[in-house]
Order: structure tokens, then sequence, then C-alpha cells
């Protein structure tokens, strides 16, 4: 009868905690609760919950009652290990599984009372249900994940917002503890292309962002099968889990070799997955997990990676659209900007001119005549020559420009830059009373954006602060060189901003000019967007807008590439 009232208890424990547990959200507190609830109903003196982290030489106990207990670690490390420690009567342990393999353990101690087989096998049956819920738990956490990155896709979502969104769900569930990388592959270039990472250990942006890695023949095969594949390292070779042969592929994503990932780190990757993104126009990218140590990353982590494949494969694709939109956006803004520049130097040069006109005409007067003397002849010849100087550095200015040279150039130099919108609308502001203050060293420092680029934020800015200033205002621009960066700031004392406008002065087509497109500033933000600039403004009616630019210098840029 007692046999069957201990069973009875038993079945009633179990049938509580299972209905406990199917409420709750968190690991942590499943964990918590089933060991308080086990230690109490075996009037246990000591319970723990250990687990065995990958490349720790000992198990560590995360949650234990009472909170001074001590364990034979040694014991506890080589149970979890599934290795067999020394057999204790007044000791029971049972395996705690997760993420498809051992994870940890549930123990339990008695001092002087030992327990017995049906003891034994209740506590296994308890760490099975503690083991099935945590499952659960983290099932409910992936869908959730992919929930969350399909309302970001929905929402439409900058794409490279999109990239660390998915590198950031994938490390609440893997936990990786060393990195996790986004490349792309575009049908032009033969490489892959680094575009977003996530150090597992630093808060800052990864330096190798931009890195290309070339890929054969071969190798671009293999990543065609759409299959996800696992590597761990064996002293200096990486072993494919199934042993394919994919070794080539490891050694192409292991760019962290050196061990020097120059992010506060220092640690080579151990395990790696490797997930390639396939679409019917080919292969257009890979999602790469890393960790420390070799076995960390196991199946489960690949089967978790296969469920953020297609979300990372629309990111990509977002991410070309975006591209390819933005390029047609810039060459209808360029063309407008060149339409736009026309009309308004159109009135400068007829100005200029204009003012030969009567001088070439006199002068021939007095010559037919034999009149002319010389003294006036030089001086009307000399304006003759500075209305022509005015108009060749406004068609030079204009020229250069609409010429869109280096392009493909990661260097550009804001000196130069000024110089060409300068030539464009000096001459127009100079006429209405405008002065142009600048202070822009002689050595200030490459940045990391096209010429024609750079010329185009400046002379969109530019044109702005002159449409923006009335007649004996001022505009003053500035250049500091800072550590890894150059700062531009740009100020005039025109009518200001509305403060009700003023948040959307960066969505296209919004403009407060009659005869403005609205695309001026946005094509600025998307510029400086694409090389990890800043742009940022403030405007009071009445007193002035100050816009502020952060660009990155082209020399660390250009380290990067070299990496």
């Amino acid at each position: 009868m007692s046999v069957q009232r201990d069973e009875l208890s038993a079945l009633k424990f179990l049938d509580r905690l299972q209905g406990h547990l199917k409420h709750v959200r968190e690991p942590q507190k499943a964990l918590r609760y089933t060991l308080r609830e086990t230690h109490e109903f075996f009037n246990a003196s000591h319970g723990c919950i250990a687990r065995l982290q990958p490349g720790r030489p000992h198990a560590e106990i995360l949650f234990n009652i009472p909170k001074v207990g001590r364990w034979n670690l040694d014991d506890l490390t080589l149970f979890i290990d599934r290795r067999h420690p020394p057999v204790q009567q007044d000791v029971v342990m049972a395996p705690l599984k997760r993420r498809g393999g051992a994870w940890g353990a549930l123990a339990l101690s008695r001092p002087g009372e030992a327990f017995g087989r049906d003891d034994r096998r209740l506590v296994s049956r308890v760490a099975a249900v503690l083991s099935d819920a945590i499952h659960h738990i983290d099932n409910d956490r992936m869908v959730g994940v992919r929930d969350r990155i399909d309302r970001k896709i929905m929402e439409q979502i900058d794409p490279k917002d999109l990239f660390y969104q998915i590198l950031d769900g994938l490390r609440s569930l893997t936990q990786y503890d060393h990195s996790s990388a986004l490349l792309i592959r575009t049908e032009d270039d033969p490489a892959l292309v680094l575009v977003a990472e996530q150090i597992a250990w630093a808060k800052a942006k990864s330096h190798r962002i931009g890195l290309r890695l070339p890929i054969v023949r071969e190798t671009a095969t293999l990543l065609l099968t759409e299959q996800v594949y696992g590597f761990d390292r064996h002293g200096e070779r990486w072993q494919e889990w199934s042993g394919r042969a994919a070794g080539d592929l490891a050694s192409l994503l292991d760019y962290n070799a050196d061990g020097r990932d120059g992010d506060g780190g220092g640690l080579r990757e151990g395990s790696m997955l490797c997930a390639p993104l396939v679409t019917r126009d080919g292969l257009i990218g890979i999602l790469k997990i890393a960790a420390r140590y070799p076995a960390q990353l196991k199946p489960y982590d690949g089967e978790l990676v296969e469920h953020f494949r297609s979300q990372a494969a629309v990111a990509i694709q977002n991410l070309h659209r975006t591209a390819s939109l933005r390029a047609r956006v810039v060459t209808a803004e360029r063309k407008h900007a060149m339409a736009e520049l026309a009309r308004g130097v159109s009135h400068d040069v007829n100005n200029a001119l204009g003012s030969m006109l009567p001088l070439v005409q006199q002068m021939q007067e007095d010559l037919r005549s034999g009149i002319h003397k010389p003294d006036v002849l030089c001086e009307d010849l000399e304006q003759v020559q500075k209305s022509l100087q005015v108009c060749r550095r406004i068609f030079g200015g204009m020229l250069s420009f609409s010429r869109g040279a280096a392009r493909r150039s990661q260097h550009g130099y804001v000196r130069r830059a000024f110089e060409t919108a300068s030539a464009i609308l000096k001459y127009g502001m100079s006429r209405r009373g405008i002065q142009l203050d600048t202070e822009i060293p002689e050595d200030a420092p490459a940045v990391a954006c096209g010429q024609s680029d750079l010329e185009q934020v400046l002379l969109n800015l530019l044109t702005n602060a002159r449409e923006a200033t009335l007649p004996g205002g001022r505009i003053a621009v500035v250049v500091e060189p800072a550590p890894e960066i150059l700062r531009i700031s740009i100020r005039d004392t025109g009518c200001g901003i509305l403060p009700e406008d003023l948040p959307r002065v960066m969505e296209p087509f919004f403009t407060t000019r009659p005869h403005g497109n609205g695309l001026g500033l946005p094509i600025c933000r998307s510029i400086l967007w694409e090389i990890g600039g800043t742009i940022t403004l403030e405007s009071q009616p009445g007193v002035g807008t100050h816009v502020e630019l952060t660009l990155p210098l082209a020399a660390r840029h250009s380290q990067v590439q070299a990496s």
C-alpha cells in the first residue's frame, strides 16, 4: 500500500510539474522551479543544476539549494560528458538535454540516506520533463524571432538593418560566442562581400565590413547544393561533420584564422556553420555562424539556421532592389540637378556676357575711328577677361559635376569637391551679397566617398543654403579632421525650417521650395549611408540652419578592403 501511494504521489508530482512548465516562457525560470520542487519532493539536503560549457574543463553550478552547497565538480563534469563518475548511493544525477545534445545535469544529495532505484528512475523522468519543456521554450522563441523578422520585412526596414536583425536573432537562439556574418554575391562579381557581421563580445561595428572573398568555380558549385555545412577545427585543418570534401569552403570563410579579430577578441573560430543562400538566379550569399570551440555548434544549430535562410535571401534581394532604385534615383537627381543648375546660372552667365557686349562694341568703334586710347583699351580688355573667367568657372564646375567622375572610386577630396561646387554657386552668391566663408585645411585627408558623390552632396547642401539665405546673409563651411572621420559643418543665416517640417526634410519628394523636387537631402543621406557616414540637421526659423556631416576616412576604408 505504501509503494502504491508513493507511485501515485510521484505521478501527481510529474503531472503538476508538467502542467506548470507548460506556462513558463524562460528557460532559467523552468530550471529554477524544477530544482526547487524536486528538492522539496525528495526531501533532499542539497540540490543543483549544473552545465558544461564547450571549452571549459569543469562544469559550473547554475542554481544551488542551499546557495552555499558544495558539489564535486569533477563528478558532475564526468556525468554531463557521458562518462561514468564514481557511484555514490546518497547522490543522484540525471542528464539534461538541450539543443539536441547533452547540456547539463540535475543533481540531488541526501548525506547518509541512499536513493533507491525508483528514486533514480523518477529523477530521470523529471529531467526528461524539464528537457522537453526547455525544448518547447527554445522552439517557441525561434518562432517568435522568425515572426519578428517577418514583421520587419513587411515594414520594409532598411536592408542592412534587417541583416543585423537576422544575425541578432540567430545569436539569441544558437548562443554562439564568436561571430555571425552575412556575405553577398552579385552577378557581376565573382567574390563574396561581407555586408554584415556581429562579434559576440563587441558592441562596435565589425571593421571587416566590405571584405571580399574570391570564390572559385568548385566552391560556387558546392554552395549551389543548398546544403547547410558544419565544420570543426582539428589543429590547423577543418573537417566537415558528415565527412564531405568541403574543407576549401571552411578555409575561405576562416578569415579570422590569424586569431586577431581586431574587435577586442583574439580567439579564432573552432566551429562553423555555413548556409548557402540560393534563389532561381543562383547563389546570392552565405549565412555564417561561428563559435570558439570545436563541436560547440551542432546539427541542431544547423536546423535553426535553416529556418532563417529564406529571410536572409529576402533581405539580400531587398538590398539589390534598394541599390538599383537608389542608383536610378541618383541618376535622375543628377540630371534634374543639371537642369536646375543650368536654369540657376543662366542669369549669372547672361549678366557676365551682357557686360562684355557693350565693351566689345565700344572697342570696335574706337578702332574704326582711330581714337582709341591704349590705357582705356587695356582696362576694357581686363574687364572682358574677368567676365570670361566667371563664365569659365561656372561651366567648368558644371562639366566636372556632369561627368560623374570617379563613381567607382572610394576616394574623394573635400577641398576639390568644394571648389567644384563653389565654381558653380559662388558668383551667384556674391552677386546677391551672400558672404561665403570657408575653413578647409590644406591637408584635409581623403574620405571614403567617390569624388562625384562628394561633389553631389556639397552642391546640394550649398544650393539649399544659398536658396534659404537672404541678400547680405552668410554661409560658413568648416571642415575638421577627427580620428577615423572628417567632419563637415555647413551653417547659414537663412530663413530656417519650421519645426513641423524638420522631421520630414529627409523624406523623398518633400520640399518647401516652390520649384524644388524634394530629392536633394534624401540623395545626400543615401550617399552618406552607403559609405557609413552621417548627416544631422538643426534649424530655427528666422535664425538659420546647421548641417553636419561625418565621413569615414579613405585610409581606414582601404585598410578594411586589404584585410
